[in-house]
């Protein structure tokens, strides 16, 4: 069967459909409508169904929406300026506009530290978890979204200016919105390929 023809079983599409079309829109490609309080609160709820070993909900979330997206974009423009006194107008011009196109941006926090029985790696994994699962539930709900780092999520005046406690750290940054247009598919990998077995010695 091709990748590309969804299976069907009595009629009914394949339920990993969902799953199957996910793909990332570029911020430029987004724009309002993006989901109201009501809507991203369902779809936070369905994000945070993620493992969870202990029980620490090793996250939470800072939104950015309306004149705050511009507002944290132009601090992002000044720090660019400082980390680089020599970027071009191109390069600052681009900090400034990053959180500007998609009509919501939701920063996912990892809230790590010590802990006597949970690895900080896996309570970072969950954190993760929740932003992947936060682009799937606005894809389900017909929205675009991407998930992006980029410098300013290990910039230690940026961490200042979100309020980070010594212990949290920006997993992603998730660009909401309406697509403007469909996102191409690109390849993806053949699991066949990357599938093993493990067999005693």
């Amino acid at each position: 069967m091709s990748p590309n023809i969804l299976p069907q079983t009595d009629g009914v599409a394949d339920p990993l459909a969902t799953l199957d079309h996910r793909r990332s829109t570029p911020p430029k490609q987004l724009q309002a409508p993006g989901p109201d309080q009501a809507t991203l609160l369902r779809m936070l709820q369905s994000a945070v169904r993620v493992p969870d070993h202990g029980k620490r909900v090793p996250f939470r979330f800072i939104r950015f929406e309306g004149e705050a997206r511009h507002a944290f974009g132009r601090q992002l423009a000044a720090r660019s300026l400082e980390r680089d006194p020599n970027a071009s107008e191109a390069v600052i011009d681009k900090d400034r506009m990053r959180f500007s196109h998609a009509p919501l941006v939701v920063a996912v926090i990892a809230q790590l530290g010590p802990d006597e029985k949970i690895p900080e790696s896996e309570r970072h994994s969950s954190a993760a978890c929740v932003c992947f699962s936060l682009l799937q539930a606005a894809d389900a709900l017909g929205f675009g979204a991407i998930w992006l780092t980029g410098w300013l999520a290990y910039d230690e005046q940026v961490r200042g200016w979100l309020g980070l406690a010594e212990h949290e750290h920006v997993t992603g940054f998730i660009h909401i919105g309406t697509p403007k247009l469909a996102a191409p598919e690109r390849e993806r990998p053949d699991p066949r390929a990357l599938l093993s077995d493990w067999a005693p010695a």
